[in-house]
């Protein structure tokens, strides 16, 4: 290749890539207050993040990304919850507060978000029960256009490191958990189905959820 045409293939690609920037946008996700203060308990984990400096880096998504999961329905693998409701998931209040949040039973258990269309999924945000600093175990989280999750299924978080769950060994670091939740990059995953485990924490055995969004737009 001439060094002419390498100089146009160059600049086409930084075209492209202007381009696509100029698509995505930052995530704007409205946050609880926090609940805990002081210094929480010391957590060990072998794979567990280092703490973050400064503010959490933006998420860009495409433009148009709207929460698709307000008030969606939700199901489980606990059909009857040891406090709350599954519909706490989706009804818009993380605040973590009494009465906001749903505890399921203990060992691995799943929820379950129907967005009610097949959708590219290009974030969801979690908050897990955070007025306590605690680690939950074996999160993951998947999409699919099937509802029993046996086929097509894309995994976008795994922090389950030896496999317990029987899903799959995953490569993701657990984390503690907080008022910001955990934001999680969707990639353009496509499907109607959201579904998220988990099997206990470092304070209990239970499973909490306060609330899932899913952002994404609906696929055409």
């Amino acid at each position: 290749m001439t060094r002419s045409r390498l100089s146009v293939l160059l600049a086409l690609l930084a075209l492209t890539s202007a381009v696509q920037a100029q698509d995505k946008v930052p995530l704007q996700l409205e946050l609880p207050k926090p609940l805990f203060a002081g210094t929480p308990r010391p957590i060990s984990l072998p794979n567990l993040e280092k703490p973050r400096s400064g503010p959490r880096p933006a998420l860009m998504v495409p433009a148009g990304t709207t929460v698709l999961s307000k008030g969606k329905p939700v199901t489980s693998s606990d059909s009857l919850p040891v406090i709350g409701e599954l519909s706490f998931i989706t009804d818009g209040d993380k605040s973590g507060t009494d009465g906001t949040y749903v505890e399921l039973g203990p060992t691995p258990q799943w929820v379950q978000i129907d967005l009610g269309a097949t959708a590219k999924v290009a974030a969801i945000a979690v908050w897990h029960f955070h007025s306590q600093a605690r680690v939950y175990h074996d999160v993951v989280v998947q999409v699919s256009n099937d509802k029993d999750f046996k086929t097509g299924v894309t995994t976008i978080f795994n922090n389950d490191d030896d496999n317990s769950s029987k899903l799959g060994k995953g490569t993701d670091q657990a984390y503690i958990e907080n008022f910001e939740g955990k934001l999680l990059d969707g990639k353009g995953a496509v499907g109607r189905y959201v579904r998220l485990y988990s099997n206990g924490n470092t304070s209990d055995e239970l499973n909490h959820y306060c609330e899932v969004e899913v952002h994404g737009t609906i696929a055409k």
